[in-house]
Formats: structure tokens, C-alpha cells, sequence
């Protein structure tokens, strides 16, 4: 019974938000692909033995895969031709309209980058369509208390203040300062705050605190020390929603870079750093919150998932670019056994990561400090 509650409670919710991101993101590769007269011969969401699925009237097998930890696009022209007894063929000049290997390099790039960029369009609908129907979060940047002794107090402010900038960007919210401040322990900052009618500049050094990230886990982030307003929830009209919605998913974009940076650099702890399991524990802990925030979890993730296909490693998007953008310069593709090499590269690369991100959700189970 435990166990069957267990996948109730976050093995589905996982599959249904898995199952939503990576359609969105095949999604992009087979409409482009489509827009440019390539014929698909695989569409799936999972790896491995397909457990069901269907040809449609384009001759595109829809498929659903028993490995539900990704999906893929597969094609025509993507690999090797050959014949019956494995030996290399030419192409007729009907197969060579509808390969992908013989398209122009801009049509290419242009079916690759598609993946990741629906991936952030769809978190800009997602939050546009949130902010629209349930309104924003929104508390103003104004501080209504100052904790004793914390790094705001030695820095100088006071209760009244209107946080305005930190670090030459600007502030809204008071959500944004939290987010900044998190993100940034031990780091000294310049802060911007209005007070009686005036910008004074203040310099302040986020302590590093313990907080549960809500699965059990503890992660560290920087604390200034001070209290916001009530925090309201204000409507927006389409535009407005619209443009919030792609702020959100800027900010989300460059937080979610600089912590890779700063992680890669080792000025920052991989221990916030999430794998299947820290996502199925996520989806299944707001699942029972409602649909709103299910659909905003969905568009995080989604950044993150198009960010990382972003990345210059042969096997992802990002390596397909890089290689485009290599056989721009060059006049012609790099050969075949270049290529090849890349990819197992890139192969050991992304295993690598899927591993380390496992084997830390693992560590980090709750578990292991009860």
C-alpha cells in the first residue's frame, strides 16, 4: 500500500511534467523540421522497447517509450544510407528534398535551436498565462524591519527604506531581492535605496543560512535581514502579464546561468543541484497544491531544460550549433569521424552528469539525517 502511494504521489506528477517538457521541446524540432519539407520518421517521448504508438497519414511513428527520462526526433537523413546488405547508397533526388543531412545550413540550425527556444516560449506563455488568470505575486521592495545585528543592520539600513537596485540592476519586488540575496551568499553587494527622496548607495555582505528546500533537504543561501509589506497579489492585464512573464523568465535564465557558473568555478556548493528524484519529490509536493503552481513548476523546468540543450556538448542542441557554426567558418561539415568522436565525447559527458545529479539526489535524501 506505501508503495502504491508513492507512485501515486510522485511517480505520476513527475511523468505528467516530464511527459509535458519534453513533448514541448520535440515539439520545436518536428514543426520547424516540418517547415522545412524534412520527413520525420520517429516521434518519441521515452527510450527504449516502445510500448505503444502510431503511424500517422506522413508516415511519422508516434511512440511512447518505456524509458520515460527523455524523447527524440529522429529524421530522415540523420544517419548512414545504405541498402538491404548494409552497403552505402546514393540518394534519389526525392530522398535528398527530404533529408535533413542535405538541407541548408541555416534551415540546420534553425530545426536545432528550435527545441530549446519553445522550451522558453513555453515558459513565457505559462507565466503569462498564471500572471493573467491568478495574478503575481508581488510585495513592494520596502523594508518594514531591520533584524538586529544581521548584515542589512551593519550595513546601514533602516525600516522605510525602498530598495530600488542591487548591483546596477533594478527592483520591483521585494521577491526580487529575495531571489538576488539567496543566490548570492558571502558576496558583497551595492545597494540602491530610496530614502527620503534620495538614492543612497549601501554595501552589504549576505550571511550564509540553512533553510529546508521543502523535500527534506537543506540547502544554503544568503540572508540580508530584513522584512518586506504585506505581500498582495496584483492583477495584470494581458500586456503587462506578457511582460512580466518574459522578465521572469530573464531573470530565471541569467540566476539559473550564474549558479552553473559559480558551481563550475567551486565558489558554490552542487548540493542545490537537482536530478529525477529531487524533481519527482518537487512534482509530487506541489501536485497537491493545485494546478496554478504545477504549471509553474513546469516553466522553470522548462528554462532549465533549454538552457542545458543550450550547452556546446556534442549530442545536445548546444553541439549540433557548435558544429554548424565550426562548418560555417570552414566552408563544409567536419568529417565524419570528427563528429563521431565528438559525440562519444559528449555522450560520456551528459552520463556523467545524469550520474553525479542521481547519486547527489540520493545523498540528499531526507532519509539519511533521520
Amino acid at each position: 500500500m506505501e508503495y502504491f502511494s508513492i507512485i501515486w504521489e510522485y511517480l505520476i506528477p513527475f511523468l505528467v511534467v516530464l511527459t509535458v517538457l519534453v513533448f514541448v521541446h520535440e515539439l520545436g524540432h518536428y514543426v520547424v523540421a516540418r517547415r522545412c519539407d524534412v520527413r520525420i520518421e520517429v516521434f518519441s517521448i521515452g527510450f527504449g522497447p516502445e510500448l505503444f504508438g502510431w503511424t500517422d497519414a506522413k508516415e511519422t511513428r508516434w511512440k511512447i517509450g518505456a524509458i520515460p527520462l527523455g524523447g527524440y526526433v529522429k529524421m530522415f537523413g540523420e544517419g548512414e544510407f545504405v541498402d538491404e546488405n548494409g552497403a552505402p547508397r546514393t540518394l534519389t533526388p526525392r530522398e535528398r528534398a527530404v533529408s535533413f543531412r542535405h538541407k541548408p545550413l541555416g534551415q540546420r540550425a534553425a530545426i536545432v535551436v528550435a527545441g530549446p527556444a519553445v522550451n522558453f516560449l513555453f515558459a513565457i506563455v505559462v507565466f503569462a498565462g498564471v500572471f493573467a488568470i491568478h495574478g503575481q505575486p508581488y510585495t513592494p521592495a520596502a523594508i518594514s524591519a531591520v533584524v538586529e545585528g544581521s548584515a542589512a543592520a551593519e550595513a546601514g539600513m533602516r525600516p522605510g527604506d525602498l530598495i530600488v537596485g542591487i548591483d546596477g540592476r533594478e527592483i520591483e519586488r521585494f521577491e526580487d531581492v529575495r531571489q538576488i540575496v539567496a543566490m548570492n551568499p558571502e558576496r558583497a553587494m551595492e545597494i540602491t535605496v530610496l530614502r527620503d527622496g534620495a538614492q543612497v548607495l549601501l554595501f552589504a555582505t549576505p550571511r550564509t543560512t540553512e533553510i529546508d528546500d521543502g523535500s527534506g533537504r537543506m540547502i544554503k543561501i544568503g540572508l540580508l535581514g530584513v522584512r518586506g509589506s504585506r505581500r498582495v497579489v496584483r492583477q495584470l492585464g494581458p500586456l503587462d502579464a506578457t511582460w512580466q512573464a518574459f522578465r521572469e523568465t530573464w531573470n530565471m535564465s541569467v540566476g539559473t546561468l550564474r549558479f552553473l557558473g559559480e558551481m563550475i568555478v567551486r565558489t558554490r556548493s552542487a548540493d542545490g543541484l537537482g536530478g529525477p528524484i529531487k524533481i519527482a519529490q518537487m512534482s509530487g509536493e506541489i501536485w497537491k497544491i493545485g494546478i496554478a503552481p504545477v504549471f509553474l513548476l513546469m516553466a522553470h523546468l522548462s528554462i532549465s531544460l533549454g538552457l542545458i540543450n543550450l550547452f556546446p556538448i556534442p549530442l545536445l542542441d548546444g553541439g549540433h550549433l557548435m558544429y554548424y557554426g565550426l562548418e560555417a567558418i570552414r566552408g563544409r561539415p567536419l568529417g565524419e569521424k570528427t563528429q563521431e568522436f565528438g559525440f562519444r565525447i559528449g555522450l560520456v559527458l551528459v552520463v556523467s552528469l545524469m550520474l553525479f545529479v542521481v547519486i547527489n539526489d540520493i545523498v540528499n535524501l531526507p532519509i539519511w539525517n533521520t
